[in-house]
């Protein structure tokens, strides 16, 4: 679910204030009382046992650092410092050294553990490039060290996250896991957001979804690179991917179709797109089988970027993270480590530099005129995307389907 290795940036925590700061010490005795009175008695009708509860929170601490914190006595607020890569130019979330490193090293795990991926391919239907382009992502393949404190990371943000049930949720799975045996020696070690081993998934993933991928009869995540390989395809398997099916093509965008089609609620067959005027950049016609399924427009930067026709295997990919960059990173990645493909041919146009907080005004100013903008996060999905085209078309602008700094004064005043 997190990204360590060739991630650009991560949401930056808005730090409490210097008087913020000095209620910690206050914040900290409530954590560790909720420990007690709320997780203790939870965790143990789930039968975890008092053992295994006090040596997961042994020393744990509330950690500050950490993103979509909102401390007891605090309103959730749009965060306005903000550096993920969906809130600058999506083209930075490809840059140079993230994919070759990503292709490079897939490339040698391909031939490495060719046996592995193969016998999942045949067993799910997922591709092996695909799952090297999310173990590439996920944990640079096993290379890139997980540092983080799991009961930690879970415990503050099952605290006081923006999203406090889940991480209770997930707190839990986790207490049953150490519980069930199924981690390595130690303190367990998660991403900043509590994702677990090699394919980084959430503990409550891991029980359903992580597979024995070399027989052995047990599953580890953490130092098999053939169960992580199973476990990632077990995941898209479970998740719907479509046996036969590509995840996308990049094509040229005529002028005459508009960027509002994007989406995954707007899908029609390859072959209508193609009598749009729709093409693949590379010349190449839509294989015969592909053109017969649905696929969709799908404009990371609107205009503003390269474009793509996806099909539904692109959504399945989001399970593993809604991010369209993510899912798109990793077909891309995939295509260079089995085709040598080359980079986009689309350019990425220099746009992004806003706050979320500035996005979020634009979709609260959207709504008001009667746009589904996906809701007023801050995050340029693609309602937000189509919404802004629709507003472009409706006042004679050209539809570019993006925010741009000079739509805010224009939206909300």
């Amino acid at each position: 679910m997190v990204r360590f290795l060739f991630f650009i940036g991560l949401c930056l925590l808005c730090l409490p204030s210097p008087a913020d700061a000095a209620n910690r010490g206050a914040v900290e005795a409530q954590f560790q009382s909720w420990l007690k009175s709320e997780i203790w008695p939870r965790a143990k009708r789930e039968g975890v046992s008092r053992r295994v509860f006090d040596r997961a929170f042994q020393g744990v601490t509330l950690n500050w650092d950490l993103p979509d914190l909102v401390p007891p006595g605090s309103k959730k607020t749009t965060p306005k410092a903000q550096r993920q890569a969906e809130f600058g130019s999506p083209g930075r979330y490809f840059n140079r050294g993230s994919v070759d490193g990503a292709t490079s090293v897939g490339s040698v795990m391909a031939q490495r553990h060719a046996k592995a991926l193969k016998r999942t391919e045949r067993k799910t239907g997922v591709p092996g490039r695909i799952i090297l382009g999310i173990w590439g992502r996920e944990s640079g393949y096993g290379r890139v060290a997980i540092r983080h404190d799991a009961f930690q990371v879970l415990g503050t943000k099952a605290f006081m996250s923006t999203r406090a049930d889940m991480f209770t949720k997930e707190l839990i799975a986790a207490l049953k896991l150490v519980q069930s045996g199924g981690t390595p020696k130690g303190r367990l070690k998660s991403s900043w957001a509590g994702a677990l081993g090699q394919p980084q998934f959430m503990p409550s993933n891991i029980q359903k979804f992580a597979a024995d991928g070399n027989g052995d009869k047990r599953v580890d995540i953490w130092t098999s690179e053939a169960d992580t390989i199973a476990s990632i395809g077990n995941y898209l398997a479970k998740y719907g991917w479509v046996r036969n099916r590509d995840w996308g093509f990049e094509v040229t965008l005529p002028a005459s179709v508009s960027c509002t089609l994007e989406g995954p609620d707007q899908g029609r067959r390859i072959s209508e797109w193609e009598k749009m005027g729709i093409k693949r950049v590379s010349g190449r016609p839509f294989p015969a089988h592909e053109r017969k399924g649905k696929g969709f427009l799908m404009l990371p930067a609107g205009r503003k970027g390269p474009a793509f026709i996806v099909t539904p295997n692109f959504y399945v990919l989001k399970e593993y993270n809604k991010s369209d960059l993510y899912a798109l990173f990793v077909g891309h990645v995939g295509d260079r480590i089995q085709f040598n493909s080359k980079d986009f041919t689309g350019q990425w146009s220099k746009v992004g530099g806003l706050y979320r907080s500035d996005i979020a005004a634009m979709q609260r100013a959207l709504e008001g005129m009667g746009h589904d903008v996906g809701g007023a996060d801050g995050l340029p999905g693609f309602k937000t995307r189509r919404s802004i085209g629709r507003w472009q078309e409706a006042t004679g602008q050209t539809a570019t389907c993006f925010p741009e700094s000079r739509m805010k004064s224009a939206l909300t005043r």
